[in-house]
């Protein structure tokens, strides 16, 4: 019998007690006598107070989940009521002309963006002499059209930060591509390009190469379904 118990391992009573539920129904005074040591000191504390303790520290960590959720929740909600601040001025922008700086004023406005350019190729003949008009190199527009996703990352003496007021400001960048819209309304990486909106900032870590872009691309479709009133009117 003696060797029989030297064989029984932990594991064989975990096994037995997790099997056997009706075990501490007729032992219930086990409960009572098991002491434990408290994770929170050295003191011995009953089985009962250790599953109150184990609750306690779970509660806990469901609680700061909880509030990281909220604090989530509340940051998406401040970034959706800035974004739809910029849109509104957007669509109450009357003159197209006006557009470009609208686009860029408001958006360094509610976003914090310290410096921002633009350039549109192609614009409708009442447009070409403006500032955002200005003729670009043919690598910037291959530059723009390959973009699948805004480009993200580290100025390395791309043409369009000559676009920005201060060009050795800017050690990150966004780059981001505005094409035109479908005549059924859509918006895709397919669609021809005719432009590019520069975001840039003096932090390099302000935009890096494995941040996420999604909402940077839904800053792309709205400015480029705004932008595309300074396009000639396709017959």
């Amino acid at each position: 019998m003696t060797g029989g118990v030297q064989g029984i391992t932990e594991a064989d009573i975990a096994n037995y007690l997790a099997n056997t539920p009706g075990f501490f129904e007729r032992h219930a005074e086990l409960l009572g006598s098991v002491q434990l040591t408290s994770p929170h000191g050295q003191r011995a504390v009953s089985l009962q107070e250790r599953q109150m303790e184990m609750l306690r520290d779970k509660i806990r960590g469901l609680e700061g989940k909880i509030i990281e959720m909220i604090r989530y929740g509340q940051d998406n909600v401040g970034i959706a009521d800035r974004l739809h601040r910029w849109t509104r001025a957007l669509m109450l922008t009357q003159q197209p002309a006006d557009l470009p700086g609208v686009l860029m004023r408001e958006l360094m406005h509610h976003f914090m963006i310290p410096q921002a350019g633009i350039r549109v190729w192609g614009a409708a003949a009442p447009f070409a002499a403006l500032d955002f008009a200005r003729p670009v190199g043919d690598d910037v527009k291959l530059f723009a059209g390959s973009l699948s996703q805004p480009y993200c990352g580290v100025n390395s003496g791309f043409e369009a930060s000559q676009w920005l007021a201060d060009p050795a400001g800017a050690k990150s960048m966004a780059l981001i591509p505005l094409r035109a819209t479908a005549a059924d309304g859509t918006e895709g990486s397919a669609l021809p390009g005719f432009g590019m909106l520069v975001l840039a900032s003096p932090d390099a870590t302000r935009y890096t190469a494995d941040m996420g872009t999604e909402f940077l691309s839904r800053i792309g479709d709205i400015a480029g379904a705004a932008l595309s009133r300074l396009l000639p009117v396709r017959a």
